[in-house]
């Protein structure tokens, strides 16, 4: 069993992935009623995107409840290119016998645009030629630690990343122009539930995971986040991917 978290689809996508080269099975945290029986299971896995150098809180809260079985396991964090120590964090909540960064397309457009067309279909490509080498690996049960943590790692996943969840969360700054259809894409899709609609309009609560699912999907293009992104590109991982990885 695969267990993945994921925003914009590059962690949906690694987590299928490496399901059919190992014969797993993914599983959507998003999308489960209750914690499955993991007794008989030879290996589990976790793939999930880094946010802010840390470990989503979806996924860590999902990792305290699952019961830990005798299993090979392993973590697979997507990241836009340093994954800090979210890894050995996430360790610490469900041990992981390997641990992987893997890079993908930035999704993050609250900071910066989106990559180019062309780098973004490198990293996709160089993704499908790691996951192979991980599968393998996996396969054969290494313990494996190949995970690029970058510089100040200790500084980012421990102050940054509590920045980022006592102050960088809040959902206040999201807001709909003039074009918003009132489709209802976005509160169907919100993984925290944190948008409603009123009077046919979205409306956020407070905080929320910041995965920003919703204003990369939104087909009208309709959301901002305050000022940081009128003008910037959307990206989700569908439109760069052949129809049997969708």
């Amino acid at each position: 069993m695969i267990f993945y978290f994921s925003g914009t689809g590059n962690s949906a996508w690694s987590a299928r992935q490496l399901a059919k080269l190992t014969g797993d099975e993914a599983c959507d945290i998003t999308v489960l009623n209750e914690l499955p029986d993991l007794a008989d299971a030879r290996q589990i896995g976790f793939v999930f995107p880094v946010y802010a150098w840390g470990v989503p809180e979806i996924m860590a809260n999902f990792a305290k409840k699952l019961p830990k079985v005798q299993a090979f396991t392993f973590g697979v964090c997507t990241c836009g290119a340093d994954a800090g120590l979210a890894l050995k964090q996430f360790s610490k909540l469900y041990p992981l016998s390997s641990c992987y960064s893997l890079v993908m397309p930035n999704n993050y457009i609250l900071g910066s645009d989106t990559d180019e067309e062309g780098e973004i279909r490198e990293k996709i490509t160089a993704a499908r030629a790691e996951l192979e080498r991980i599968s393998g690996e996996i396969q054969r049960q290494e313990k494996v630690y190949r995970v690029h943590e970058g510089a100040m790692a200790g500084l980012k996943s421990g102050l940054v990343n509590f920045g980022f969840n006592r102050f960088a969360r809040s959902a206040k700054p999201f807001f709909t122009e003039d074009s918003c259809n009132s489709c209802g894409l976005c509160v169907r899709n919100c993984p925290a539930h944190a948008i409603t609609l009123q009077d046919g309009k979205p409306v956020w609560a407070a905080q929320c995971y910041q995965c920003l699912r919703c204003i990369n999907e939104c087909p009208q293009q309709a959301i901002q986040y305050g000022k940081h992104t009128a003008g910037r590109r959307r990206y989700t991982i569908r439109g760069y991917l052949p129809q049997d990885e969708q």
